[in-house]
C-alpha cells in the first residue's frame, strides 16, 4: 500500500506567513524534536514563535540535552529572515541565530543553527534555577529532516477529539490548526568542541493560529518512528475538574498506508523529576486492539516555573526529554513531553 506523505493536507499548510499578519494575536511556529540513535545528545525542542504583534522579532528557543545530565539553552529573541526562497515561495522561517527551510513539503525541511548557548545542568533547572550569564557556549547545526509518515492534525482523527478542539478550551492550548509529522534525521551538531554526527530521527510541528495557556492543566505527549517504518504518536490531557471529557487522540503507523485511529488507556502523567530513567510506558488502544509501548527517558530538560509542592498549584511544571521505546520487538528513540502544575508534583 502506498503512503501519502501529505496525508491529504494542502501545501499550502507548509508555507510560512510571506508578510505580517493583521491579527495581532495570530501565530505561527515551527517546532522540532530532535534525537540520535545514541544516548550521547538530542534536541529536546527547538523552535521558532512568530507573533504578529512582534512581527519584527520572533521568538527563539533552543533546549539541547545530553546524556551525562548537561544541558544547553536559548531563549529570546531574533531579528526574522526574509521568508522568500528562490521561487518566491514564502518557505523559511528564521531567526537570530535559528532558521527551518522547507525545500519540499512534506517531504524535506531543513534546519540550521548558528549562535550562542546557554551551559547548565538538568539539576540546576530541577532546582528551580536560571541560566547565569550571557550565551557563552558556540552551537552549530545542520539538520535535514526526511519525512517519513503522514502528517498528523490534531482532531483530524477522531470525531471526540475534533469537539473537544473546536468547542471547548483544549483548541485555545494546542493553537489549532496544528499538524506534526515523524520523520528521519541526518545532519551534524556541534557544541563547543564536541561534533556529532547525527542519523536518527525526528518531530517536526507546524502550528498556526491563536494559542492561549492560561488555563493549561498538564499534558502528556510521545511520537517515535521505528527502523521498520512503524510509528506511533499521541497526545492526552489529565481529566478535567468539571467532569467534562477532554482531548485524547493519538495514531499508530504500520509502516505504509494511513495513519490508524488511536487514544490512550494509561498515560505517563508527571510526577517526579528525574534527568532520566523514568518509566513512561504507554497504553494506546485502536479499533484493532490494545498495545503496550514501554519507555523509558534517556535525557531531559526542564522548566519549573513557580517551584513544586503545595502552593504551586498555578505554575506549570514541563519535562521535555529524548525517550527510548520499545514496542513488538524493536527499540528506537523518540520524544515526550509531559507537565504537570508543580503542586502535583513529589518532593
Amino acid at each position: 500500500m502506498a503512503t501519502d506523505l501529505t496525508g491529504g493536507l494542502s501545501e499550502d499548510r507548509e508555507y510560512v506567513f510571506a508578510e505580517q499578519p493583521e491579527d495581532p494575536e495570530m501565530r505561527e511556529s515551527v517546532n522540532i524534536w530532535l534525537w540520535d540513535q545514541g544516548d550521547q545528545v538530542g534536541i529536546p525542542r527547538i523552535g521558532i514563535e512568530a507573533v504578529a504583534d512582534q512581527w519584527e522579532t520572533h521568538e527563539v528557543q533552543v533546549n539541547i540535552a545530553s546524556g551525562d545530565g548537561r544541558v544547553f539553552t536559548r531563549f529570546g529573541t531574533g531579528k526574522i529572515h526574509d521568508p522568500m526562497n528562490a521561487r518566491g515561495q514564502p518557505a523559511t522561517l528564521g531567526a537570530g541565530p535559528l532558521s527551518f527551510e522547507m525545500i519540499e513539503p512534506f517531504r524535506h525541511w531543513r534546519m540550521r543553527f548558528d549562535g550562542m548557548v546557554n551551559g547548565w545542568t538538568s539539576d540546576e533547572q530541577i532546582a528551580g534555577g536560571r541560566p547565569q550569564g550571557e550565551p557563552s557556549v558556540p552551537v552549530q547545526a545542520e539538520i535535514d529532516l526526511y519525512s517519513a509518515v503522514p502528517p498528523w492534525e490534531n482532531g483530524g482523527l477522531l470525531a471526540e477529539a475534533k469537539r473537544v478542539l473546536e468547542e471547548q478550551d483544549e483548541g485555545a492550548l494546542m493553537g489549532n490548526p496544528r499538524f506534526e509529522q515523524l520523520a528521519r534525521a541526518q545532519g551534524t551538531l556541534k557544541i563547543g568542541n564536541e561534533e556529532h554526527s547525527i542519523d536518527g530521527g525526528a518531530l517536526r510541528i507546524r502550528r498556526r493560529g491563536v494559542r492561549r495557556l492560561a488555563t493549561f492543566w498538564g499534558h502528556a505527549w510521545q511520537s517515535a518512528l521505528f527502523p521498520s517504518g512503524r510509528a506511533f504518536g499521541y497526545i492526552t490531557y489529565p481529566p478535567r475538574e468539571d467532569g467534562l471529557p477532554t482531548y485524547n487522540e493519538g495514531f499508530v503507523f504500520e509502516g505504509d498506508g494511513e495513519l490508524i485511529p488511536a487514544w490512550v488507556v494509561k498515560a505517563p502523567w508527571l510526577k517526579r523529576l528525574n534527568h532520566h530513567g523514568d518509566d513512561v510506558s504507554v497504553v494506546v488502544e485502536t479499533e484493532q486492539g490494545t498495545e503496550t509501548i514501554e519507555a523509558e527517558t534517556v535525557m531531559s530538560g526542564f522548566m519549573v516555573m513557580g517551584g513544586v509542592g503545595p502552593g504551586t498549584e498555578g505554575y506549570p511544571v514541563l519535562q521535555q526529554a529524548i525517550t527510548r521505546f520499545r514496542w513488538s520487538g524493536e527499540v528506537a528513540n523518540g520524544m515526550t513531553e509531559r507537565s504537570m502544575p508543580g503542586n502535583l508534583i513529589e518532593t
